[in-house]
């Protein structure tokens, strides 16, 4: 038993001559040795227990053997002809599966373009038609008997129900959006290396911090464009509840490791740290974003509103709202469980993830595939004389972060071997932050490609 660092760590060094049959085995939990801080300051036959016939020591690093303060020659020589940008490869090249993982990705990504090919003809052949056949309505009694779409011009840019809270989310969203965009691309870069554990962690919250500029900018104007008048309710609550409810979860995470005693828990100064860039920078980015936000005049809409609102019609089991939101988050969470994989496998399995471009990539046709099928459903129900956009466009691609969290449980009862009750409670505790950030990801990129489309296909079409 070696007491160092306040931490308990166990090392099982030899165990020589002794019958294993008279001891008593019982579950030990020990840190992994993945620090300078966790090596061990003796050398391995230092205790009289661990004495060995032959006095050879192990090679731990590379280029060197560190007993102590005593430095030792490696039988690995240093290669001068490899790039310190590809110091990593022979690790990556060494680890298992890396051929299947490169073919199913490959394959998901052919399959997701293929299909967002497919989405993105039909609606381009079908919406030129539509334009074609109004815009040749040259009678009144044509003009009367409108059908499709452009029977709901005078209600599509209606505001909707909880308006507020939908503008606070997008602000969120699109401040997640931005976050999530340049990190994964200072990662393809080569600035975030996987051997520098929690560089990318720290890159994220970082942008976060100061991105709420945007995110107090995109909400404000939401909001003022579905004719709210609380402004201080929206700033509050854009700068305050979507990072509330993860740092409040976050935070009781981290109160149960420390009632374990385990050294993942963060220290009490790092969370004043974490709330000090919070409160003194994030807010005041999110109240300047606001203000500029609200002195902006209004988004102005294409058609003029009826006052009167009309009456939807009954709708089919397709075109409700519910099945169309189920069926709206297949294809996103189809081209994104294989990279989802290899993601859960680095969080709880400890293994590296160096595969940044294809995440960039995946990243990129992520976003494709939940416009274009968000766009689909929203012209489908369009169609079907139901104006009621724009929460469904939220939730459908927004309902990806469900399968997420379907997906997740999956793997916790497949994959891990996880017994206890406060390591269960850490791993759906921090999947819900991860569901909640990919659900406010998701549904503002439905959104805002629907809000283009809706403003696109109305802009284009003759209307009295």
């Amino acid at each position: 038993f070696i007491y160092q660092d306040k931490i308990l760590r166990i090392y099982i060094l030899h165990l020589h001559n002794i019958d294993m049959t008279k001891l008593m085995f019982k579950n030990l939990f020990v840190n992994r040795l993945d620090s300078v801080e966790s090596v061990l300051p003796y050398e391995y036959t230092a205790f009289d227990f661990c004495s060995e016939k032959k006095m050879k020591r192990p090679s731990e690093n590379l280029g060197q053997v560190l007993f102590g303060e005593r430095i030792e020659p490696s039988p690995y020589k240093e290669d001068k002809n490899i790039r310190w940008a590809s110091r990593w490869d022979y690790i990556l090249e060494s680890m298992p599966h890396t051929n299947i993982q490169w073919f199913s990705i490959m394959n998901s990504l052919v399959i997701v373009l293929f299909l967002s090919g497919m989405v993105a003809m039909i609606m381009l052949r079908t919406l030129h038609k539509d334009i074609a056949r109004y815009n040749q309505m040259d009678s009144v009694e044509d003009a009367q008997e409108e059908f499709g779409w452009k029977l709901v011009h005078g209600d599509v840019f209606r505001p909707p129900r909880k308006g507020m809270l939908l503008s606070v989310f997008l602000g969120s969203g699109t401040q997640i959006f931005i976050m999530t965009f340049v990190t994964l691309f200072f990662a393809c870069l080569g600035f975030l290396s996987p051997a520098n554990r929690g560089a990318l962690m720290t890159c994220a919250v970082v942008l976060w911090v100061l991105l709420g500029t945007p995110a107090g900018y995109v909400a404000a104007r939401l909001y003022k464009s579905f004719g709210g008048e609380k402004w201080k309710t929206n700033v509050l609550l854009t700068a305050f509840l979507c990072p509330g409810v993860v740092f409040a979860d976050f935070f009781v995470m981290n109160l149960i490791l420390w009632g374990e005693g385990s050294s993942a828990a963060i220290p009490f100064g790092t969370l004043v740290a974490i709330l000090a860039l919070w409160f003194c920078i994030s807010v005041p980015l999110t109240f300047i974003g606001a203000y500029f936000g609200f002195k902006k005049t209004g988004i102005e809409h294409p058609v003029r509103t009826n006052q009167i609102p009309r009456q939807v019609p009954e709708q089919s089991f397709y075109t409700k709202p519910f099945p169309g939101i189920i069926m709206g988050g297949i294809l996103p969470f189809g081209c994104i469980f294989i990279q989802l994989f290899f993601i859960l496998n680095s969080i709880w399995s400890h293994q590296m993830y160096y595969m940044f471009g294809f995440l960039f990539l995946v990243f990129i046709i992520l976003v494709i595939t939940c416009s274009e099928a968000t766009i689909l459903l929203c012209y489908f129900h369009l169609c079907a004389e139901d104006y009621h956009w724009q929460w469904r466009s939220f939730l459908t691609s927004g309902f990806t972060a469900v399968y997420f969290l379907v997906y997740a449980v999956h793997y916790f009862f497949s994959k891990l071997q996880i017994t206890g009750l406060a390591s269960t409670i850490l791993y759906f505790g921090y999947t819900m932050i991860m569901a909640l950030i990919f659900f406010l990801f998701t549904g503002s990129i439905g959104f805002f490609a629907c809000f283009w489309f809706v403003t696109k296909i109305y802009s284009v079409v003759k209307v009295d």
